[in-house]
């Protein structure tokens, strides 16, 4: 049961490295773009990452339980449904993080900033 959960917090973890926007900042006002990042990074702070990790993880142990119940037998449907839950996890963070650092490009594009990644 350890293995799971330390895969989950490994895959938060490096999601929450998401890359950060880089903005040409020729021509750019520095103080004036670290005020529209931060409004921008709030929100960011919007997008529900725990709601689209738990989603996700319950989907994936569902289909890990189903897998194992068809291939095994009761206990490899709970490993497959732990396996599972912990995969849907981080892909469902991953995917969190991802939408979030899309909110604040647009964000910054909005607002007249040439955002280059």
């Amino acid at each position: 049961m350890k293995a799971p959960v330390l895969m989950l917090l490994l895959a938060i973890t490096l999601t929450a490295c998401a890359s950060k926007p880089i903005v040409d900042m020729k021509g750019v006002d520095p103080v004036r773009y670290d005020t529209d990042r931060a409004e921008c990074e709030s929100y960011g702070k919007q997008v529900n990452v725990g709601g689209q990790a738990a989603g996700s993880a319950v989907g994936g142990a569902v289909v890990g339980a189903v897998v194992g119940a068809v291939v095994g037998n009761h206990n490899t449907a709970e490993r497959a449904a732990g396996a599972g839950g912990v995969i849907g996890g981080a892909k469902g963070t991953r995917r969190g993080f991802d939408e979030r650092q899309q909110v604040v490009r647009n964000c910054l594009r909005n607002r007249g900033y040439v955002v280059l990644n």
